[in-house]
Formats: structure tokens, sequence, C-alpha cells
């Protein structure tokens, strides 16, 4: 197997054990619950839709997606696919969209994939540009009961904040692209418009309930509130690349709140809508959820390796093989020893170092990828998804706490050398 194929297969494997080898220093900041099992559904979920990624691959590579990075498009549907007469595969399209604008301005950019991708082979981070396609994951998760995009940001985008794999100049280039280089790297105004490509399918959800007049002014009011929602959201994209992982932090922690705050925005005239309808109506809008989930579990149906991925009596710690992996991982992802000895750090600093990691690596748990049953009702699938961005955005600012004190005593050019490792790590 390749070292670009190992990654996320290690990934999914290995993490499986964080809490039994983990130290417990993050602990009571973040309140853990599940011990072993709870990451381990965490971990082996990092293997779910490893086919699919195999997929997305493969569409990242075709040069017939190359050229919609860049466009207004709704990822769900595909040029080619309606043309087959067939579904668009919205996995596969999402992660062309988004490898495409991440890879441009990165400097292994000629390479089909970078490391900090999602395992469904989309990309959390685009340059400076933090959850691209945040609006589309609420309509998905709240409407069509589909967490997949949504339950994937976690661990890897805080640690992909921390150590960046892109260098000054690479980011800079998304903020003001100049040369050679601006043919091929978005802005961060083309990558948030690019990647707000959805809203509340009003039409399929009038045409599944056929709403009354009083119903159709209220959800009329829902689109609005919809509409604004998403206006929320792209006003907290970043209008300037952030250059330093507090600052990338902060821009998660902007973007996770925008998200929240659309959240609440929509919660009234969600609930005055579904109100209105009656139980055959609140069926046949449930029916739309339905449909995805069903699309859903067929398609983890037949990935071996996801239907155990979260299996709640998989216990990792009789696991010697992912044991094994697990040092391997950690010391390659957090080389500590390296990086003291690069800071030339004191004793206080190794030790505000190992807070720093010990932090960053508990939202693993915090933060699993593991699908949940879908809740019934529109609001109560809101709730769920407001509470997971609240838990997102208590780990970020936990991990940021660690930051801010890691960086406390740090000298500018401790600071530098420190900037310098996440790129350093992706050459």
């Amino acid at each position: 197997m390749s070292r670009s194929r190992m990654g996320p297969a290690l990934a999914g494997a290995v993490l499986a054990i964080l809490t039994v080898l983990l130290p417990n220093r993050a602990e009571a900041q973040f309140g853990l619950r599940g011990g072993p099992l709870g990451v381990a559904r965490f971990a082996v979920g990092h293997v779910i839709g490893l086919s699919r990624l195999r997929h997305a691959r493969m569409a990242v590579r075709g040069s017939r997606y190359r050229s919609a990075a860049l466009r207004s498009q709704d990822p769900r549907q595909s040029p080619n696919a309606a043309e087959r007469g067939q579904p668009a595969n919205p996995y596969v399209i999402r992660a062309a969209l988004t490898a495409q604008a991440a890879l441009s301005g990165w400097h292994g950019g000629r390479r089909p994939q970078g490391w900090w991708r999602h395992p469904d082979g989309s990309y959390g981070w685009i340059g400076p540009v933090f959850w691209p396609f945040a609006h589309d994951d609420l309509t998905t998760a709240i409407i069509l009961g589909d967490t997949t995009s949504l339950s994937l940001y976690g661990y890897g985008d805080i640690y992909a904040a921390i150590f960046a794999p892109y260098a000054a100049p690479e980011l800079a280039a998304y903020t003001a692209p100049q040369g050679r280089r601006a043919r091929r790297v978005p802005s961060v105004e083309a990558v948030c418009d690019g990647s707000d490509t959805g809203g509340l399918p009003v039409d399929r959800i009038a045409a599944a309930v056929q709403p009354n007049e009083v119903q159709r002014t209220a959800l009329d009011e829902l689109s609005a509130a919809w509409a604004s929602a998403r206006d929320t959201i792209r006003a907290s994209c970043p209008a300037q690349a952030p250059m330093t992982a507090p600052e990338r932090l902060g821009v998660m922690q902007s973007r996770l709140d925008a998200m929240i705050k659309a959240t609440d925005a929509i919660a009234a005239p969600l609930a005055k809508f579904v109100d209105l309808l009656d139980d055959s109506q609140k069926a046949k809008l449930d029916s739309l959820a339905n449909e995805r989930r069903a699309a859903l579990a067929s398609a983890q149906h037949k990935d071996a390796q996801a239907a155990s991925a979260c299996d709640p009596n998989y216990d990792p710690r009789y696991d010697v093989q992912a044991q094994r992996q697990y040092e391997q991982l950690v010391q390659q992802q957090w080389p500590a020893e390296d990086i003291a000895n690069t800071l030339k750090l004191d004793d206080t600093g190794r030790a505000r170092l190992d807070v720093l990691q010990d932090t960053t690596l508990r939202t693993m748990e915090t933060l699993s990828p593991c699908l949940t049953k879908a809740a019934a009702t529109p609001q109560a699938r809101l709730a769920a998804v407001k509470a997971r961005l609240q838990t997102m955005l208590q780990a970020v600012g936990g991990v940021g706490d660690a930051l801010d004190d890691f960086e406390a005593d740090l000298s500018d050019e401790q600071k530098a050398g420190f900037e310098a490792i996440g790129p350093k790590r992706g050459m």
C-alpha cells in the first residue's frame, strides 16, 4: 500500500485507542464521556466512506470537474449525471469542488490529495476558508436528516488550524491572487461565493406537502429566514487570510458562532411552519428525509468497514495492532521532541506543549464522526445540529486556550518557527 493510501487507513484504525493511552489532563476541561468506546466510535469513523473516497479521488482527477470548483452550482447535481438521467453523488461532487480549490494554493497542489482532507475526499479547510459548505450542511442535516458531511468536522480540522499546510505566500494568494498563480488560485470571496450553492429547497417542500395559503405564507417566511441565515454564515468568511494558528482557530470560532446564530434564526419560523401542517403533510415532509436516509443506509450496508466502524461493542484495549499504529500516528502528527528541540523550549514550554497536544487529541472523542440516528422531526434535528456545533465551538475554544498558554512566553522567533512546522510537514 502506498504511503498516500496508508494515511487515512491508519487514522481510522489507530485512533480508536486514544482514551486508553492518552493522559487525562484535558478531561476535566471538556467533561468527556464514553471512555474507550467513545473514542472507538470516533476513530473507526475515519474509515467510513473509504470506498467513496476512492471514487472521489477519481472525480478530483477528472478534468470535467476542475473548472467547476469556482462556479456557483449545486453540488447535488452533476451535469454529466443529468445527461445520463442518473442522480449525482453529492459526496463525489463536493469532494471535487473542494479539492480543486484547496489544493490550488498548496505547494503540493499537483498531487491528487492533501493530508488534511476529510475521509470522504472533501476538505474542511480551503486555504483561509473554514467549512466552505457550512450553509449547505445545515440545510441537508435539518431538512433531509443527513449529517454525513457535518459529522466529519472535528479533530482533523482543528489540527489543520494549528499546523496549517499552507505557507504565508500560499495563503496570501487566496486573498490577492497575482501573476501565474492567479490563474488557478481562487480568491477568498470566490471560494465563499462558489461554495454557497444551496438554500431551503422550497419547491421540493411545497411539492411534497401541497401547502394551503396560510401554510405557504409560513413557508415563505421560513425561506426568508433561511436566506438571512445564509447571509450570516457568508459574512463570517474571512476578508484576509489568517496567518497564525491563533488566528485560524479564531476563524473557526467565528464560523461556528455564525452557524449557531443561523440555527437560532430559523428555529421559530421552522416550528411555525411545521406546526401548521396536518399529520399527513408532516409525514410527506418527513418522506424527504426518509429518502435520504434510505440511500445512506444502502451505501453503508455495502461497506463492511463502515458497518463495523461504530460498533459499540468494539473495545480498542484488545487491538494490539491498533495500539502499535496509534503510537506511530501520534509520533507522526505530534513529534513533540522535535518541536521542543526546534523551538528550544524550556521545561515550562515543554509542559505547555504536552497540554496543547493532549487537549487537541481529546477533541477526537468529543467530536466523534460516527453518525447517530437522525431525529424524527426537523425541529429536533435542528436542536441536534446546534448541540453538535456548540460542542465543537467549546472544543475549539479549549484548544485555543491551550495554544494561547503555549505561546504566551514564546519569542517572536519561536512563534515563527512553530508556524513553519505545518508547511514543512506538507512537503
